[in-house]
């Protein structure tokens, strides 16, 4: 299969700290791909270099067909993110969100509004189109927020920590959400979570990373194997000895991202 991700001997270093060290992976086209590690481990970090919040110090990163470090605004085309804070804005209402989101890409706008249209469809809230979103509950945000993300037919959607503080019934619904996202467009879906059993029941394969490297990588069924382990949260603790914590990418980072976006249209 395609390969739709691609990194090649990516480093990452903050004055004296190495946050991501030598890491290559690829994730293939259509693939749900999980990043777990433990706070520090270099997962966010490597998220927002994918996603063009930071530029790394070395290593290549290709995102499908684009070159991170000469093509960034193809790679910002390529992909729609959520992030773990919300990032919506309260005063307007669902759609204008949408549409702002739209604008932002230069959606033309007979496309932009059967696409608003059949997105809030698709996450069960064009009911609520003209509500504003401080109205709106945790887990509608967060199904609003993912509908945004595939405003623009993006070929990849990062999550991270998409389900972070809901209620396990919302959880199980914003999966499904995305689990049949990725049957009906055959989008790549790109996340991080600490709920080991999400990662475990969703994600095609996992990579564990620790320390900015990657520990090990596999298929859920091939980690509990390699560790003789009986869940996905036993084999992550004996590779790593950590328990998991989450990281995350702020609304401020998407902020700066879609002004750097616009910026470079």
């Amino acid at each position: 299969m395609e390969e739709i991700i691609n990194i090649s001997h990516l480093v990452k270093r903050f004055d004296k700290l190495v946050a991501v060290n030598d890491i290559s992976f690829s994730v293939k086209k259509g693939e749900i791909f999980a990043f777990l590690g433990p706070n520090g481990a270099g997962k966010s970090t490597t998220i927002k270099i994918l996603t063009t919040l930071l530029r790394p110090t070395s290593g290549s990163a290709i995102l499908n067909g684009s070159d991170l470090s000469s093509n960034a605004l193809g790679v910002r085309n390529s992909f729609g993110i959520v992030f773990q804070d919300p990032s919506l804005d309260d005063e307007l209402t669902a759609y204008e969100n949408m549409e702002f989101h739209g604008v932002l890409y230069r959606v033309p706008k007979e496309v932009r509004r059967a696409r608003i249209e059949e997105l809030m469809k698709f996450v069960e809230l064009w009911d609520r189109k003209d509500t504003l979103i401080k109205f709106f509950s945790g887990g509608m945000k967060r199904r609003l927020e993912i509908a945004r993300g595939l405003l623009h037919h993006p070929k990849i959607l990062f999550l991270d920590e998409p389900t972070v503080g809901l209620d396990p019934q919302t959880r199980n619904h914003i999966w499904s959400y995305i689990q049949d996202l990725n049957k009906k467009e055959g989008i790549t879906i790109f996340f991080t979570t600490h709920y080991m059993d999400e990662a475990e029941r969703v994600a095609h394969r996992v990579a564990i990373v620790d320390h900015g490297t990657i520990i090990e990588e596999g298929s859920p069924e091939e980690l509990k194997r390699k560790t003789n382990a009986a869940s996905l949260e036993d084999a992550f603790l004996s590779l790593t000895g950590h328990e998991i914590r989450s990281e995350e990418a702020t609304a401020a980072d998407y902020m700066r991202m879609h002004r750097r976006a616009w910026r470079g249209r």
